[in-house]
């Protein structure tokens, strides 16, 4: 960190934060020079939930909190762990990186809602990956407890996508 913290820096650590929301990034570091043996690093990190919803598929991450310069990663992911969806037994992760889709197309109706009961190897979502579609199956037979994706959303390779019991 700079050896002469300002106001500027302060005002530019903010600026950062409101760039990370504004443009919807999760992560932004940035390294500022001032001149020999003397800078700034910044890292700012938002930490993303998922939160269930009411509604039968729709499911939305929400910010936790607002974005603000990290000074302890393992504090900040302690209480996310408590109730990791990934972790439960019955959770259906992704399988790849792409687009989730709960329909077979636009408009038709989706291939589970909570509360359906599934059996194994049914098709309970779509991922689209470089313009493939990829039906991705239940690992098992019962009924969907969660959805934990939203339509049309991205996911990551390991994401929870959904509960079934």
């Amino acid at each position: 960190m700079s050896k002469n913290t300002s106001e500027a820096d302060v005002a530019f650590i903010s600026a950062l934060a409101e760039l990370l929301n504004k443009n919807e990034l999760t992560e932004l570091s940035v390294k500022r020079e001032y001149g020999e043996d003397d800078s700034l690093e910044v890292r700012v990190v938002k930490q993303v939930t998922m939160v269930q919803m009411a509604a039968p598929m729709a499911v939305a991450a929400a910010p936790a909190m607002p974005a603000a310069p990290v000074a302890a990663p393992a504090a900040a992911a302690a209480p996310a762990a408590l109730e990791d969806p990934a972790q439960h037994p019955g959770a259906v992760t992704s399988p790849m990186v792409g687009t989730c889709y709960m329909a077979a197309e636009p408009g038709a109706a989706p291939f589970v809602a909570i509360g359906s009961q599934v059996s194994e190897g049914q098709t309970v979502l779509i991922i689209e990956a470089m313009k493939t579609m990829n039906h991705i199956p239940a690992p098992k037979s019962g009924t969907v407890k969660r959805i934990l994706v939203s339509d049309g959303h991205p996911v990551e390779y390991g994401a929870p996508l959904m509960i079934i019991e």
